[in-house]
């Protein structure tokens, strides 16, 4: 039932993904198209990797490498006794430790390029700079916070660990702070997603979380426990509910061979809540199969089926099989790829006219359409229409806009009360079924380009200035709210279009260091990224991705994209041609195919 993530043919880099299907996984077992199951994060062939040591390298560049992963090599609790072995005695003070596990906290970057290594001088030791990219903070939690650290480079002291040996020891190092590697989290962390849910406890809501891989099978269970009954991720809060002030786990859960306790303090724990934790277990602890007993203080009040659990309670809705659509000559047209599933455009063709992109949606029997149309004058309006395939009554909004990005709707919303949101003329809007469009304060500097809104329905990542953000989204009664975004560090400058490709992964486009267009895929909090595509050759200036769903319809992380007033499409990566695009009526203008999109 449940999807895995596939690596896209091109990328070359595995990251942990989760893809969205019938089941949704909430820890990555990244595979390459056309290959067998590759290891997971932090492992090697299916076993734990093995922690950098002091000796692996007697050259100072890969020493220092060396040193940036050792600190995530294993639990958090010796995480300052593993970096220390690189340390000489008389340095290790530079580097004081926190006390409490729950105190220790990892300072992730990324290296921008390999270290830059100055040659020993009399007196034996060697200086080595590494130029970094601030990643972020890894807590106790498993979160990874937004970066705190400003420094862009930090500079490193060697010294012959002894004068007959070739071992390398460190003589000055940051001080004060813990540093490790982004390709450190992504070889000793196993990425894993847990579920609150949302304000109406109608569905769940991911978040991601990273765990070592050198935690026994036996201690996954507590820890997804304390991090549920802690609480969510900071940017993600206000979109979400936690468990009721107070809950807290009693020891640790206990268990093996298909049955597990977990014993919890919770106050007001009735059956309801009970319920809604044994559904938000069951997708937190995917890997687990078997009996879950749940016990509030010491006396046991339900037994959880798991897999029963997720069968009988959908995190939330999976998108239905999935079918390519672009504008061509100002009309929404089916575009025909290999064997993939094809559909009919859901509009009555007196209202597909003078299209210039679109979002198309299912919900339930229902079809939600909003199309950026332009009129005689060469501006931009917002028409919305919903109801059974084809919908014919529309809405068309009051006012004009110079330039209107693709439209998102947000799937969390009553199918009676259809919301989504939009970019116009650099600011964000909410819009509804009127086609009716309210500006939502956003705390972020530049133009707001391109929104996009994940499957669960309460989180959306949104590029403004260039740069990318996600935040979290909650509907009271019908108002659409969306909570402080949260900036992400991403090798990108200049984002100019961005999807969700997966349940915590995004697919993003803009420039890379030497300024040429490119496609990149990111985790959620920025944390691993790898590009996709390379040398574009121009801006893309829209984006689309299919974030995983119903079983079978097309490959994971398939994406397309408008550049150069064409369209393109991955697995594999081609350009759309007219050729491919469907239902053409005679007389229409010879062009290329633009603004790409998926029905689902």
């Amino acid at each position: 039932m449940r999807r895995r993530a596939l690596a896209a043919l091109l990328a070359g880099l595995l990251l942990p993904a989760g893809v969205v299907g019938c089941g949704i996984p909430a820890e990555s077992e990244v595979q390459v198209d056309g290959s067998g199951p590759a290891a997971e994060a932090g492992t090697v062939n299916g076993s734990p990797a093995r922690p950098p040591t002091p000796t692996d390298s007697a050259e100072p560049g890969p020493f220092i490498e060396n040193y940036l992963r050792a600190a995530a090599a294993g639990e958090r609790d010796q995480a300052y006794a593993r970096a220390k072995e690189f340390i000489a005695q008389e340095a290790k003070s530079l580097l004081p430790e926190k006390q409490q596990s729950s105190e220790i906290e990892l300072t992730v970057v990324r290296l921008r390029e390999k270290p830059e290594v100055t040659p020993p001088n009399n007196q034996g030791t060697s200086r080595v700079t590494v130029k970094v990219q601030q990643v972020g903070v890894l807590r106790a939690d498993g979160t990874l916070a937004p970066p705190e650290a400003l420094e862009t480079e930090y500079v490193f002291q060697l010294r012959r660990a002894d004068p007959t040996s070739p071992g390398l020891l460190l003589t000055a190092v940051p001080t004060n702070v813990l540093l490790v590697s982004d390709t450190a989290l992504r070889e000793y962390y196993r990425s894993r997603t847990i579920y609150f849910w949302n304000p109406d406890r109608s569905r769940l809501v991911p978040d991601l979380r990273y765990l070592p891989s050198s935690v026994p099978a036996e201690r996954r269970v507590t820890e997804v426990v304390k991090w549920l009954t802690g609480g969510p991720s900071d940017w993600l809060a206000s979109g979400v509910t936690g468990l009721p002030d107070g809950t807290r786990p009693i020891n640790n859960a206990t268990g093996a061979d298909g049955h597990w306790e977990v014993n919890l303090t919770m106050p007001g724990a009735n059956d309801e809540r009970l319920g809604l934790l044994a559904t938000q277990l069951a997708w937190s602890l995917p890997e687990l199969s078997g009996q879950l007993d749940l016990k509030i203080q010491n006396q046991k009040r339900r037994t959880v089926d798991l897999q029963q659990e997720r069968a009988g309670h959908a995190a939330y809705p999976a998108g239905d099989l999935p079918a390519r659509f672009s504008v061509y000559d100002g009309a929404i047209r089916p575009l025909a790829i290999a064997n993939e599933p094809r559909a009919a455009v859901p509009l009555a063709p007196a209202d597909n006219r003078n299209v210039v992109s679109a979002a198309l949606a299912h919900s339930g029997d229902q079809v939600l359409a909003a199309l950026v149309v332009t009129g005689t004058d060469r501006r931009q309006r917002l028409r919305v229409g919903s109801g059974p395939d084809p919908v014919t009554v529309f809405n068309t909004g009051a006012r004009t806009y110079g330039v209107i990005g693709r439209p998102t709707w947000l799937r969390s919303v009553d199918k009676n009360h259809p919301a989504g949101l939009v970019a116009a003329d650099g600011k964000l809007y909410r819009f509804d079924g009127a086609a009716a469009m309210s500006p939502v304060p956003l705390a972020v500097p530049g133009p707001v380009v391109a929104v996009a809104g994940s499957l669960d329905g309460h989180r959306i990542a949104l590029v403004s200035g260039g740069v990318l953000y996600v935040a979290a989204v909650s509907v009271d009664g019908g108002v659409v709210s969306v909570g402080r975004p949260r900036r992400l560090v991403t090798l990108l400058t200049g984002i100019s279009a961005v999807d969700w490709v997966a349940e915590n992964e995004l697919v993003l486009a803009g420039n890379e260091a030497d300024r040429r267009p490119a496609i990149h895929q990111a985790t959620v909090d920025g944390a691993q990224e790898t590009a996709l595509k390379r040398d574009i050759g121009a801006e893309v200036t829209q984006l689309a991705a299919y974030p995983g769903g119903a079983v079978g319809g097309l490959p994971s992380l398939s994406y397309m994209y408008e550049a150069n007033r064409a369209a393109y499409r991955n697995n594999p990566f081609d350009i759309i041609r007219r050729e491919q695009v469907l239902d053409v009526p005679a007389g229409s203008r010879a062009t290329n195919p633009t603004a790409p999109f998926f029905l689902y």
